[in-house]
């Protein structure tokens, strides 16, 4: 044991200087749960064709993505012993795409005495010279939430497929002089370097209801120290979990490096709300001499604020793209149906198809829209010529596999005489949808796409606008409507609801839906509101499901555009 550690510390010395060093791997427990992984079955309707999820069990977070010799690394939360929640290890897949993805064996999983009892989120952060190092949650023998630190066993592997855990674990944990709660803290974010050559990092955490980004410092990413005072807080917001902490520039769709800063970049601060599971962001500042992030006047900092999604889409993270300067989001979709349906289907969670994500020209909040690559998938396009949608009006767009198809739609409105008035208290644009839904007849509006429908839609989810008329302009609300997505009562058919920063006087209003037979994710005006719905339709299923455009309100408006596309199921294994 004694000749054990001290090859791990001069391996970790090395490795965090400038040496390859060769190593056996310090961990071979737990590999009863690398278990030979298959599909439950092969005929599942609610099975994706083109979003990311391994052939079976529970899967949530993804934690360290990144690029490494070309590859791009997605790491995430998986239980290899079943449908639920339980036994956390680090998941690996590897791809050239962002599109089909090859799995490995799992990267980290429970085998020192800081993380025996899980291996949580974390993150990536690639050191000089290209190195990466992975920062991560363990639970530890006493179940306090601590950090860790692991890094590859061999750079020469573009595959990364071995891992090796510090001598020094953990690295950063609650003690009774820091006042941390032991059950609230974690998931390290991506480290950045500031203006003293020192690496930063910060931890979710909370007091009583105060939301906390602990931040910590560190020379040579080993030894750690808590810094005086929290990068941010929030009152009220309950425990932050998954945090995210990054620079954008002011202008154009690029990716900068994490520790970029000064007057050419915002910085984007992202917390998950534990309380609500919403992935709530602000826009601001960062002052890198005081180590305080300030958001921008105006920002909203709780659960009615500025989300990257609207719907269903939980504990997401971000990471620069070096090979085609991007930055990418990657996140969760939880299911909807029932544990018990989970289980039955043996498997739950599934990922969001990648994102872009850059500044909108008012640097007021992100744009997001699914990264390129996703349209190799496309066949069979079908379009749809420019013409005028009748109030009461349902087109049913043929042609496509309409269970797993890209649809991109633009409406013009030219009478808005009909729209209804907007009153002052209708403030939740959730809430207002689940009162006007698909089904509530209005002025202008609603107008949309009817996804995953049977015929005669019996059952349907429904994502569409509905403009009001406002004090001083036209009020665009974006809704997608699950409440009758499915015949069984079991499921989750929450209506999601979000206001839509565009102009319908002057722009279009476009609509982007990627349906894959359990889910429907929406981009409305370009990528400024999206939304993300899991639904279980019993009747609407492989080939028996229909798309549909449709106005169910009184003002006609005009199909500008409309393009669809089936997808072609992509290879992850």
């Amino acid at each position: 044991m004694a000749n054990s550690c001290v090859g791990l510390f001069l391996f970790f010395a090395l490795f965090l200087s400038h040496g390859i060093v060769e190593l056996e791997a310090s961990h071979h427990v737990y590999r009863n749960l690398q278990t030979v992984q298959s599909a439950a079955s092969t005929d599942q309707p609610y099975r994706t064709g083109f979003h990311f999820q391994p052939p079976k069990n529970w899967i949530n977070d993804p934690n360290g993505v990144m690029v490494y010799k070309g590859l791009y690394h997605l790491f995430y939360q998986y239980n290899p012993k079943g449908a639920v929640w339980g036994n956390i290890v680090w998941a690996h897949s590897t791809s050239k795409d962002l599109v089909n993805w090859t799995p490995h064996e799992p990267a980290i999983f429970p085998s020192q005495p800081s993380d025996i009892n899980g291996c949580w989120s974390g993150s990536s952060t690639i050191l000089p010279g290209g190195k990466p190092a992975m920062l991560y949650t363990g639970i530890d023998t006493k179940n306090s939430q601590v950090q860790n630190l692991a890094v590859p066993k061999n750079l020469s592997d573009p595959y990364l497929r071995e891992w090796v855990k510090s001598p020094k674990n953990p690295l950063m944990q609650p003690t009774a002089q820091n006042q941390i709660n032991a059950s609230s803290f974690r998931d390290p974010t991506t480290a950045w370097l500031g203006p003293d050559k020192k690496w930063r990092v910060i931890i979710g955490s909370k007091i009583d209801r105060q939301g906390l980004a602990i931040l910590y410092k560190s020379k040579d990413f080993v030894n750690w120290v808590q810094a005086p005072m929290p990068l941010h807080s929030a009152k009220d917001t309950g425990m932050w979990e998954c945090p995210d902490f990054y620079p954008v520039p002011v202008s154009g769709k690029n990716g900068v490096d994490t520790s970029l800063n000064g007057p050419y970049v915002k910085h984007v601060l992202k917390i998950s709300l534990d309380d609500t599971k919403h992935d709530l962001y602000t826009i601001g500042s960062y002052d890198s001499l005081k180590d305080i992030y300030i958001p921008d006047k105006g920002s909203v900092e709780n659960d009615s604020g500025l989300r990257y999604d609207y719907g269903k889409y939980y504990a997401s993270k971000t990471f620069l793209d070096s090979i085609k300067n991007r930055r990418i989001l990657c996140g969760w979709l939880n299911e909807s149906s029932s544990v018990a349906d989970d289980i039955k289907k043996g498997w739950a969670g599934v990922h969001a198809i990648p994102r872009q994500v850059w500044l909108d020209k008012s640097g007021k909040q992100l744009i997001q829209w699914p990264v390129v690559e996703i349209q190799k998938l496309r066949t069979n396009h079908v379009s749809l010529p420019s013409r005028l949608l009748k109030g009461g009006s349902v087109v049913e767009v043929s042609g496509v596999t309409a269970s797993q198809a890209d649809v991109d739609i633009s409406f013009k409105i030219s009478d808005f005489e009909k729209a209804e008035v907007l009153n002052p208290s209708w403030t939740n644009p959730q809430l207002l949808c689940s009162q006007k839904g698909a089904s509530v007849k209005g002025g202008v509006g609603p107008f949309g796409l009817l996804v995953l429908a049977s015929k005669g839609l019996t059952e349907n989810t429904a994502v569409f606008f509905r403009i009001f008329k406002g004090q001083n302009k036209y009020v665009v609300l974006m809704c997608s409507d699950q409440s009758r997505s499915s015949l069984n009562q079991a499921n989750d058919k929450t209506t999601y609801g979000a206001f839509l920063d565009v102009d319908p006087l002057h722009q279009s209003l476009s609509l982007r839906s990627l349906i894959d037979h359990s889910i429907v994710e929406s981009f409305g005006g370009g990528g400024k509101a999206c939304m993300s719905a899991r639904v279980y339709p019993t009747l609407a299923i492989n080939n028996a499901a229909h798309l549909y455009v449709f106005n169910n309100g009184s003002e006609a408006v005009e199909i500008s555009k409309l393009n669809a596309w089936s997808m072609k199921k992509a290879i992850i294994n």
